[in-house]
């Protein structure tokens, strides 16, 4: 059977979820976890958010 939900909570963010990330700057990388640096509130990428966590 066909997924045909999956990704649905993407499609309705700007450009589908992607930016660029504030940690590594990447380019064109799905931004969709939502962190606070420096009592700021970004949105960063999977990977630096695995990175974020692990070092806690």
């Amino acid at each position: 059977m066909s997924k045909a939900h999956r990704g649905t909570g993407i499609r309705e963010e700007i450009k589908h979820g992607r930016g660029t990330c504030p940690i590594c700057k990447k380019e064109n990388i799905k931004v969709l976890y939502e962190t606070t640096i420096d009592d700021i509130k970004v949105k960063i990428c999977k990977t630096c958010n695995a990175t974020r966590k692990n070092a806690k």
